[in-house]
């Protein structure tokens, strides 16, 4: 009977029914199991998010290779286990199983296709101290072995892990590319299922990073396609569901995406990967703060952060929305001068500069437009395009230089309008609608306003509805004082001192201090005293 069951597993293996293949496996002894089937059952498990019993197999395994003194098995045995115990939060495990893989390594020939695979796992190492060099050369060692034994699987990851680390050293056009040549390998089905999943979700996140939405757009496709024609795939599924959501969320599709985010956490918490649906959750917290449920979307960002995800700069943006520009600014200048290299600046610096415009630092903004448009430019991916042309615009546009602005705010809109991201566009719009009305127009201002206020009621965006509503129907208040501006006044009426006032407000004490400044211009007076007598004529307390 355990005959036909192995024959059965072997065949479901073959045409990659991973479920039906555990199945046939679980029901098997293991010791009627060669290891050649110890290591195929431990990929099936890891398909249908079985880690415990993968790990098992893969011991296994490991120990029937290693006594039969089966060196080149029991080094691909030991690598695929540090790869699966790193995945799945178990760092110690990792690094254990990593040394037993250099160890063996050491008495192969040097042309033995293990030692790429050793030095895979050696870029890894290199890639957490922050070694980019030393991982750029054991790429290139991955790579060269594959192409050399001909082995898919170490060309199709060697070929991924140059593409991100030439990504991550600022050369962008040549490290996508090269995720192109990975994908392609994988697409054709040249990749076993486990490598090809890896490829996928690094290639992605790769584009990702760096605003290319076509190309996540496209290979997110080619992701679900992949994952739908595999019985059983549970393992690369809550990936996939994370990339559809962010791409809905930038169609509009918001309903759409908290379904597939939510899904993407169920996904890794089946296949006991808590720490992956990080991300899941701070997509999720994007998506309530645009709709403008802020309660759920700051627990969505406390949530990515007990999982070890980093809920910045989504976290300050909210912050900001909140009225809390203080944190927000402390948050975004932490940020700043923690953050190096150019995928990562890139994807910081366009919600820096709103935080910097928010707490009217211009000049500094200014800085940051500045670098932005260079990295855009050496990158040359559409959605970072677009958003250093927005960017720009609303820099100018604070300045004081609608005419200036409106260029840049053009292109933007025109930009976001061919990637197919609505939100961004009624953004930018509300951006144009200001410059025109700066500039006297305020009928082609209202066109725009009313625009953007029919694309974000579609959407259901309530603070940018809001916004747009604000500046519709403006309040007119005394002394062309602005709306923070009385909050700061009031309470100097009511006798609060300027660090009262910060706390209360959640402000700085030189942020109060330029209020002030400000109050007392408007007012043309001297003194707190008279300041507060303008607040009780005109009823502001």
């Amino acid at each position: 009977m355990s005959v036909t069951r192995l024959e059965q597993a072997r065949a479901d293996f073959e045409r990659g029914d991973w479920a039906a293949a555990h199945a046939a496996w679980a029901a098997t002894s293991p010791e009627s199991m060669s290891t050649s089937d110890l290591g195929d059952l431990a990929t099936a498990a890891e398909l249908v998010g079985r880690h415990a019993e993968t790990v098992a197999a893969l011991q296994r395994a490991f120990t029937r290779s290693h006594d039969a003194a089966d060196l080149p098995a029991a080094v691909r045995y030991a690598f695929r286990l540090a790869m699966n115990t790193a995945a799945h939060g178990q760092p110690a495990l990792s690094a254990g199983w990593a040394a037993r893989a250099e160890g063996l390594v050491a008495e192969l020939d040097e042309a033995a296709a293990e030692h790429g695979w050793v030095a895979f796992l050696r870029m890894f190492r290199a890639l957490g101290a922050g070694a980019f060099a030393e991982a750029g050369a054991c790429a290139d060692r991955v790579t060269e072995a594959g192409h050399r034994l001909r082995d898919p699987d170490l060309v199709a990851m060697g070929t991924c892990a140059q593409g991100r680390i030439a990504m991550y050293a600022g050369r962008v056009p040549a490290g996508l590319a090269l995720l192109d040549e990975a994908m392609v390998r994988v697409v054709a089905g040249e990749a076993s299922p486990v490598i090809a999943g890896h490829v996928y979700c690094t290639a992605i996140e790769g584009c990702q990073e760096v605003g290319d939405l076509a190309r996540v757009a496209e290979w997110t496709a080619a992701l679900e396609q992949w994952c739908t024609r595999q019985p059983g795939l549970l393992a690369f599924t809550g990936q996939c569901s994370v990339h559809r959501g962010q791409l809905m969320r930038l169609h509009g599709q918001w309903g759409g995406a908290l379904a597939e985010l939510e899904l993407a956490c169920r996904r890794y918490e089946q296949v006991q990967a808590p720490d992956a649906a990080g991300a899941a959750s701070y997509e999720r917290g994007e998506v309530l703060r645009l709709q403008g449920d802020h309660t759920a979307a700051e627990e969505a960002y406390a949530l990515a952060a007990d999982r070890g995800y980093d809920p910045q700069p989504g976290l300050a943006l909210l912050w900001v929305d909140r009225g809390r520009t203080a944190a927000a600014r402390a948050a975004v200048g932490r940020l700043l001068d923690e953050t190096g290299g150019p995928v990562q600046r890139s994807r910081l610096l366009p919600a820096a500069v709103e935080v910097l415009l928010e707490c009217a630092e211009h000049q500094r903004a200014r800085e940051l437009v500045d670098e932005l448009d260079r990295l855009a430019e050496d990158f040359g991916c559409a959605g970072l395009l677009a958003a250093a042309a927005a960017a720009h615009g609303a820099v100018e546009l604070a300045a004081g230089d609608a005419a200036g602005a409106l260029p840049y705010l053009r292109k933007a809109s025109t930009a976001w309008a061919a990637l197919g991201c609505p939100y961004e566009v009624g953004r930018v719009r509300v951006q144009v609608s200001r410059a025109l009305e700066a500039l006297g127009d305020r009928e082609s201002s209202l066109a725009e306003l009313d625009a953007a206020r029919r694309t974000f009621t579609g959407l259901g965006a309530g603070p940018a509805l809001a916004e747009v509503d604000r500046l519709r129907h403006p309040q007119v208040l005394p002394g062309s004082l602005t709306a923070r501006e009385v909050e700061v006044l009031a309470l100097v009426a009511v006798g609060h001192s300027n660090a009262q006032i910060a706390a209360e407000l959640v402000l700085s004490e030189k942020t109060v201090a330029r209020h002030l400044s400000n109050i007392f211009t408007k007012l043309g007076v001297g003194s707190r005293t008279a300041a507060a007598a303008f607040a009780y004529e005109h009823d502001l307390v």
